[in-house]
């Protein structure tokens, strides 16, 4: 056997070696860091982002039913639909003191 055909028959053995039956055993181990990596820098940037007030309030449904009576008898009140009195019984009613703002019905104010 000449040196030529030696080294082409060993390039063309298949090797079957234990160590290159796979992977590294740490390679699922990359993945779980990737994943725990990626989920600590979202949870951050909505941090981030809270803190901030970059973040949009939460949807209207998430408010109380009085915000919506207040905002409709506010309207109704300029629209000029019901009279002062009428405005501050109806007011009253829904336990609201008109010119003083509630905080939980406050929008966040963007910086």
């Amino acid at each position: 056997m000449s040196a030529g055909t030696a080294a082409a028959t060993l390039v063309d053995m298949p090797i079957h070696h234990p160590a290159f039956d796979g992977p590294p055993p740490f390679v699922p181990i990359l993945g779980g860091l990737m994943f725990l990596l990626f989920t600590i820098l979202f949870v951050g940037t909505l941090l981030f982002l809270a803190k901030r007030g970059r973040l949009a309030g939460p949807p209207s449904f998430f408010r109380p039913p009085e915000f919506e009576a207040r905002t409709i008898l506010a309207n109704r009140y300029a629209g000029g639909d019901i009279s002062t009195d009428e405005f501050l019984e109806r007011a009253a009613t829904l336990n609201w003191t008109p010119g003083v703002d509630d905080p939980r019905f406050q929008e966040k104010k963007k910086h």
